[in-house]
């Protein structure tokens, strides 16, 4: 089984960071896409990134990446935001392509609710959306949102090391059940 972990934007994307500034989404995302892949060492489950530390990569190379590879799942990890200011919007999301494929609505399903368990937020669902990482993949893809940086409590939550690992734990339980079930 083989799986492309995908840290969301690149360390470059202008405005992807909290309201204060004190971090750039990428930080979040890279760090816990590393934190995942240790959990999944030694499962059987090969994990490869689609994203680089040092550089922008574009959507369009991290998904002909996965389609040129032949992973069996694709996952986009992000922190999410709402509007520019902060405010009271809170909770955990995960997306799927407008018209997912079963496998996709189960990865997004065990991914959410395994997530949702680990921090122990609100749990604002699966939903549906026209994202080029979910839409341009041919294998069943999901983008996981870990809290919304324009929400303090989850700002704060965002940066700490612990919450990382919990999202981290979450995410890992997810893939781990979803490939369970397939096998």
């Amino acid at each position: 089984m083989r799986i492309i972990l995908d840290a969301g934007h690149g360390p470059e994307t202008a405005g992807k960071r909290t309201p204060d500034g004190k971090m750039k989404e990428f930080e979040f995302n890279s760090a816990v896409t590393r934190l995942v892949k240790k959990e999944l060492d030694n499962t059987g489950i090969v994990v490869i990134f689609s994203h680089s530390d040092d550089v922008d990569v574009p959507l369009r190379e991290r998904t002909s990446l996965a389609n040129k590879l032949k992973v069996q799942a694709f996952i986009s990890i992000h922190a999410n935001a709402y509007g520019s200011n902060w405010n009271e919007v809170n909770g955990i999301e995960t997306y799927t392509y407008l018209k997912p494929s079963a496998d996709s609505i189960l990865l997004a399903k065990h991914i959410q609710e395994s997530l949702c368990i680990s921090v122990e937020r609100k749990n604002r669902g699966i939903k549906q959306k026209d994202l080029a990482v979910v839409r341009d993949t041919i294998m069943p893809a999901v983008l996981v949102e870990c809290g919304f940086m324009t929400n303090k409590e989850e700002a704060r939550l965002l940066q700490s090391e612990e919450y990382r690992l919990k999202c981290a734990q979450g995410i890992a339980t997810g893939i781990k059940i979803w490939v369970k079930n397939k096998n």
